[in-house]
């Protein structure tokens, strides 16, 4: 499971120009899902997320999560996280698992962050989406449950 999470003043998402999902301070997280992945990756994910610190203290370092702020959180499917473009100039989407499995794991990993007691909106699935993100930093990082870290 793939997401790129920027730190936002503020964000929304729009479908057909109508808002689906806004969110103030918080994070926005795009997030794609593996064909290998399972519950395990979105507990990770969910957890590292909810407790990454990336937010400043007093004294502008980065020592505050969103929960140690109350800030919100917006998920946005974002399939594209695993685009492979090694070969030719079109990008191949075979390792991003099925639009079933990802909506199933896409909707548990919300469900997983709301469990923080952190209010999560959402885009919408399989929808063409305008996503407005006031990047503030700006901070973007990219994380991958494949790569951690096991202790």
């Amino acid at each position: 499971m793939r997401a790129l999470i920027q730190r936002v003043k503020e964000a929304s998402v729009e479908v057909k120009e109508e808002i689906v999902g806004e969110i103030g301070k918080g994070l926005v997280i795009l997030l794609g899902v593996g064909e290998k992945d399972t519950e395990k990756d979105v507990k990770y994910l969910a957890n590292k997320i909810a407790n990454l610190r990336i937010f400043e203290d007093e004294k502008g370092k980065f020592n505050l999560s969103l929960l140690d702020t109350g800030s919100e959180a917006l998920v946005v499917s974002q399939f594209t996280l695993y685009a492979d473009v090694r070969k030719g100039r079109r990008p191949s989407f075979t390792k991003a698992a099925s639009p079933q499995e990802a909506d199933t794991l896409i909707e548990m990993f919300i469900d997983e962050l709301k469990s923080y007691g952190i209010k999560t909106s959402k885009g919408r699935f399989r929808a063409k989406m305008l996503v407005k993100i006031f990047n503030d930093g700006p901070v973007t990082i990219f994380l991958d449950s494949s790569e951690k870290i096991n202790k």
